[in-house]
């Protein structure tokens, strides 16, 4: 279904977040060196994201507007491993952060300004993930099963 997908809004994030990183890439020198550090941290995790991580966050519309299906079951499996992982996801982010301090520092150090500031949004954009997007992505569906759960009529 259409809302088991991450929303439009947050792909268009890590495509702009893609974009980016592939110029700082192209700068080469150390600022691409580190870009490329990354572009390998976030590689495998935006995979994850996308994967099971944020596409709940897709059916936040339908919710708010009392439509709920038990078509959404689908979701809470994507939200429980999402719980599961949810500590390795948090790692991970740590990881991403060392590699976009690197990358921070290696820009500056080369007078590249503008992927310093890129590297502030790409740090704020990570606590609003550990901070918004997976809390709200698994409140989605620990609510999905007290919805779905419930007798018809209770």
């Amino acid at each position: 279904m259409e809302f088991f997908r991450v929303p439009e809004a947050l792909q268009r994030e890590h495509e702009l977040m893609r974009h980016r990183l592939d110029r700082a890439v192209g700068e080469g020198g150390r600022t691409g060196e580190a870009a490329v550090g990354v572009v390998d941290a976030l590689r495998p995790h935006v995979a994850k994201e996308e994967d099971f991580g944020l596409p709940a966050l897709g059916l936040l519309q339908h919710l708010v507007a009392g439509k709920v299906s038990p078509v959404m079951r689908g979701v809470i499996v994507m939200t429980d491993r999402l719980k599961l992982e949810y500590e390795q996801m948090l790692a991970d982010h740590d990881a991403i952060a060392a590699a976009i301090r690197k990358l921070a520092d290696a820009a500056r150090a080369e007078g590249k300004l503008e992927y310093v500031g890129m590297c502030e949004l790409l740090t704020r954009y990570l606590q609003t993930e550990e901070q918004v997007y997976y809390p709200a992505a698994i409140l989605i569906g620990e609510y999905l099963k007290l919805k779905l759960d419930r007798p018809a009529g209770a």
